[in-house]
């Protein structure tokens, strides 16, 4: 099996490439949009790990067109800020899967080879945080704005400057 992960972080890249080597999966990295589409137009992956954001690039609009140039390719979109409305987005544009980092080898291969997850084992409910629904919150009328930070800040009655500090932070755990 062989894997594409696309990811501007040189060292997690790196780091992730060799956890997959050791388990017996090869992984070519691309940093940039650019790069990734450049591997696809040369050699058929497996799979595909994409990250949400890239230095000036989104994720989200890499993802269509890797998936017209591999249709039956498994993207999983891996995020330091997730967001339920980022997780839905992704899923809704063709991902088919969502994992927040810090995620290790085996949490991704999990997501990406649903056969290998024991679906026996309980899920463990765990409410979350007040802190954790403002950003999910956030993250929400943000997306009903496309991204317009004035309009959010509009909608939700708050000081512009308030909701980009509050954006600025990275998600709170659950």
């Amino acid at each position: 099996m062989s894997l594409l992960l696309i990811d501007d972080d040189e060292v997690f890249t790196s780091v992730l490439r060799r956890a997959l080597q050791r388990r017996g999966y090869a992984a070519d990295i691309a940093h940039t949009g650019a790069q990734a589409l450049d591997f696809l137009a040369h050699q058929d992956y497996s799979a595909c790990v994409l990250d949400l954001r890239l230095q000036e690039e989104s994720g989200l609009k890499l993802l269509p067109e890797l998936l017209i140039r591999a249709p039956t390719m498994p993207v999983l979109i891996l995020t330091a800020y997730a967001s339920l409305a980022t997780a839905v987005a992704a899923v809704k544009a063709g991902a088919c899967n969502y994992l927040a980092k810090p995620a290790g080898a085996d949490e991704i291969l999990q997501a990406l080879l649903p056969a290998a997850v024991d679906s026996s084992l309980p899920l463990a409910e765990q409410p979350m945080s007040v802190d954790r629904l403002e950003w999910e919150h956030l993250q929400k009328v943000l997306a009903q704005h496309d991204g317009n930070i004035s309009a959010t800040a509009r909608s939700l009655n708050m000081h512009r400057r308030t909701l980009q500090r509050k954006l600025a932070k990275k998600p709170v755990r659950c």
